[in-house]
């Protein structure tokens, strides 16, 4: 039953980083064309849980890296993430 849970948590991070990813891109994509925008709580949702992803599309979308909120806070979950894998690891 553990195996399992090894195998299953890296998917399921790498999902939750991919949907931090599309979810810049989106919002990015819609403040291109003037729509309806995802929140930027929700985006700091997301990035919490899916940090590299969100620093990824960050970069790749050029979208929120002016905001003085998104500047620290994403790269301090990236911080954490990295930690606490580091931790789990020990």
């Amino acid at each position: 039953m553990t195996d399992n849970v090894y195998l299953l948590f890296p998917i399921f991070y790498a999902v939750l980083n991919a949907a931090s990813f599309t979810l810049y891109g989106l919002d990015k994509f819609k403040a291109k064309r003037q729509k309806w925008r995802i929140s930027e709580q929700t985006l700091l949702i997301v990035s919490f849980f899916g940090p590299m992803g969100a620093w990824l599309g960050m970069q790749r979308f050029r979208h929120k890296t002016q905001k003085p909120l998104f500047k620290s806070l994403v790269p301090l979950f990236v911080g954490i993430h990295i930690v606490f894998v580091i931790w789990i690891n020990l």
